[in-house]
């Protein structure tokens, strides 16, 4: 199969006849074998039921029904692990984005060998609200992921080479950040390609400001994981290190301190008063980071032996499938 395209939808019920017939059209005309993937990610407007009218009239349509509402990464992870085409092309449902893009995707990952194209919305139909945040996250992405060549991480048009899907995992917020998981994965042909950004023709959006903090909090995720995921030792270890030097140097300073005034009254025959070592400030900063540097040591070391992924990281309650 040529192509699978994974659609994640939530109470979009208007824009599937015409989303789904838009896609067949630019099948058919470039000859494609391909599959229609939509995720129903807990709608409650009738979407599930005309998923199942729609691929009543054409076989390439296929559905899956979340009991409840999981979110974005969920339809997709879900979506990725029914994919059968060669290259697996992901888009909203809303409309905003053209199924026109896809040939030209599909030319890019097939005969320029990339593992994934990003969408880049240059042009935005969306408010300052949106627009302005969206930038800082972007620039925030690049920076931390040494993706430099994205300017929109989170656009929902992306097209992958199979394995790449095969072999992340999404989760949480992280849909925002798949162009990091897939560098950490290996993947690391990204390119980017200029797509068209459409009003959005029916219903309003579905997120909110909250997006912006839990994708921030999704992000140092994703840089930790990716970085010290399978040696978490290398992490704590290093911060326990750097504490218990701290405390173990203020310790010695106080002792040194002591042992002069001592040597000093003696060799002097003088009487200099010096504080106990319970008075000293420092007593009690050293105290603390020797204890944080243990501390950390042993958070390493279960970090070490405890899986970082739970096996139902990725279990969603699915009702139904066609």
């Amino acid at each position: 199969m040529d192509i699978s395209v994974v659609v994640p939808l939530y109470n979009e019920v208007e824009s599937l006849p015409e989303l789904t017939s838009w896609i067949a059209k630019v099948m058919s005309d470039n000859r494609f074998s391909y599959e229609i993937i939509l995720v129903d990610d807990g709608s409650n407007d009738g979407s599930w039921q005309m998923i199942q009218k729609l691929s009543e009239g054409n076989a390439h349509i296929k559905g899956i029904r979340f009991r409840r509402n999981y979110g974005k990464s969920a339809a997709l992870n879900t979506g990725f692990a029914r994919a059968e085409g060669n290259v697996v092309i992901t888009m909203d449902a809303d409309l905003q984005d053209s199924p026109d893009e896809i040939p030209e995707l599909y030319r890019r990952i097939t005969e320029e060998q990339y593992d994934l194209i990003s969408g880049w919305k240059a042009k935005r139909h969306d408010p300052l609200s949106k627009t302005i945040p969206t930038k800082l996250f972007n620039a925030a992405t690049r920076s931390m992921s040494g993706i430099r060549n994205l300017h929109d991480f989170n656009c929902g048009l992306k097209a992958y080479r199979k394995a790449v899907v095969k072999n992340i995992e999404v989760y949480g917020e992280m849909h925002r950040y798949i162009p990091v998981l897939a560098k950490w994965a290996g993947f690391t042909k990204i390119g980017e390609q200029v797509v068209e950004h459409r009003a959005r023709k029916y219903g309003k959006t579905k997120f909110g400001m909250s997006r912006f903090v839990n994708g921030f909090l999704d992000l140092l995720s994703i840089f930790f994981v990716g970085k010290f995921g399978k040696r978490p030792m290398h992490f704590f270890g290093s911060m326990g290190v750097l504490s218990f030097l701290a405390g173990f140097i203020c310790a010695i300073w106080i002792i040194w301190e002591k042992q002069s005034i001592i040597a000093f009254n003696e060799k002097n025959h003088t009487h200099i008063q010096y504080r106990d070592a319970t008075q000293n400030p420092l007593f009690y900063i050293a105290l603390v980071a020797v204890v944080v540097g243990f501390q950390l040591f042993l958070t390493g070391f279960v970090s070490e032996l405890v899986s970082r992924n739970g096996n139902d990281r990725n279990n969603y309650q699915i009702a139904e499938v066609i």
